[in-house]
């Protein structure tokens, strides 16, 4: 790890009222006397406590920058672990990157992203899942995700990998010094009581590996297509939806030809929206495309909302769509509710076997019911964060995944009747892999990747 003193702006580049500008390294504390004048008199921070604010002034040589508040945090307590000093000066472009640059003139070099939060990690401050967990609060969508990530940074996933690593440890330590002394320990009706283990650490990761798929959804959103035919109401929707008039409402059928994307909250819940051309058989090459385009989108979605006009009879189009969503999660809404109605929402409920809802988009009636339906329909009708786990990291699934098919094999070795050599190969390949989790045995290039991807100042 460099052992240099960095720097960066903390907060975002615009004109905010306050900036804040993070050093953090052996010579933060030298590099700010350069550049501070108290204005209570103090010769040196660097002689002052931890965890202390100060007043006064920024200067590059005589010339004063800005007045700001320097808190100054020691290490080890400070989030890096290294002596770090937050400067709060005015949130002006020009006044903060001219501090920054005065700063980085008397010793400092400019921070890679991520780099903060990266020496927490390589100096044991948090382990590689909570140094992702920080990146999701950063970028958390609505109040699932953020509370998801709250509880990952607290270190519950840290605390299940390490239990389950420790089991298998435990295991493995004992086959290893069984064969290595046999005269005075025996694997005799090991393999049952290691069943009982592998049963219990298998359970373990397969629950962890299903929370993953609502985790995705909690941290990115529920992809959601709107389909329906031309004029159903899916526009006005997404108007409703939306809150603005996002797309383009007339009695012309197939105004909408192409897809219009947005990201709503409906409650807590994330949806990424894509209102689609209305469905229809068509000799228009444009309105064509469009139509394919929907059904190709509806296929990779994880929810379908079906608009359907309840003024209008169904016809080969509506049975089109149907076959579409049958394996599909969907809600069907009978839209124009309020109006004099030639089908019901029983008669829909019949022949789709789908949920539905009767709403009128332009009334916004009945569009407070779709929360609930979501909500049931993905996470059971709830989202608990008391002690529930949530993986929301590809790179985490997938390390469960390996472990949890390592820990398969140790179960099929040992109804097959395999020799105790055979167990350690997969225990320790599934240990390994869970490491990886939290930060163990992973190597500088997906170490550099991960932080890469975090924003700067963090």
């Amino acid at each position: 790890m460099k052992s240099d003193t960095i720097a960066a702006i903390a907060t975002a580049v615009n004109n905010a009222g306050i900036s804040v500008i993070r050093i953090s390294g052996e010579e933060s504390l030298s590099i700010v006397d350069k550049i501070y004048k108290s204005k209570s008199g103090i010769k040196r921070l660097s002689d002052m406590p931890s965890h202390t604010i100060h007043y006064g002034f920024i200067q590059d040589n005589e010339i004063v920058i800005d007045e700001v508040m320097v808190l100054i945090m020691r290490g080890p307590k400070s989030y890096t672990k290294e002596d770090i000093i937050e400067i709060d000066c005015h949130g002006g472009i020009v006044v903060t990157k001219k501090i920054l640059e005065t700063i980085l003139k008397n010793g400092a070099r400019i921070a890679e992203p991520g780099e903060f939060t990266k020496r927490a990690f390589l100096n044991g401050r948090i382990d590689l899942s909570q140094a992702e967990a920080v990146s999701d609060i950063i970028n958390a969508k609505n109040d699932f995700a953020l509370k998801n990530s709250l509880n990952q940074l607290k270190g519950n996933v840290l605390e299940k990998i390490k239990i389950i690593r420790n089991s298998i440890i435990h295991d493995l330590a004992f086959i290893e010094a069984a064969l290595d002394d046999p005269e005075h320990i025996s694997l005799d009706h090991f393999d049952q009581e290691l069943m009982d283990h592998m049963n219990e650490n298998i359970a373990e990761l397969s629950k962890l590996l299903k929370s993953a798929d609502n985790g995705r959804l909690i941290k990115e959103g529920i992809k959601t297509v709107i389909l329906g035919k031309p004029n159903a109401g899916k526009s006005s929707l997404l108007n409703v939806l939306v809150g603005t008039e996002r797309a383009i409402v007339t009695d012309i059928a197939g105004t909408t030809r192409d897809t219009l994307e947005e990201t709503i909250q409906l409650g807590n819940i994330c949806l990424n929206i894509i209102d689609t051309a209305g469905i229809r058989n068509t000799e228009d090459i444009v309105e064509k495309i469009g139509v394919n385009k929907a059904k190709t989108m509806a296929e990779d979605a994880d929810l379908i909302i079906y608009v359907i006009d309840a003024t209008t009879k169904l016809d080969e189009n509506d049975m089109e769509i149907i076959d579409l969503i049958k394996d599909k999660k969907a809600i069907i809404l009978l839209n124009k509710s309020d109006l004099d109605t030639v089908i019901d929402s029983k008669e829909i409920e019949s022949i789709t076997g789908k949920s539905v809802i009767d709403i009128s988009a332009k009334e916004n009636i009945g569009i407070d019911k779709l929360e609930a339906w979501i909500t049931d329909m993905f996470f059971q009708g709830k989202l608990s964060f008391n002690d529930e786990i949530y993986i929301t990291n590809i790179r985490q699934k997938e390390a469960i995944s390996d472990s949890l098919s390592s820990l398969q094999m140790v179960m099929r070795s040992i109804e097959d009747g395999m020799p105790e050599d055979f167990y350690s190969i997969d225990l320790m390949h599934a240990y390994e892999t869970l490491g990886t989790i939290i930060g163990e045995a992973v190597d500088e290039d997906l170490v550099n990747t991960i932080f890469r991807e975090f924003c700067m100042g963090k």
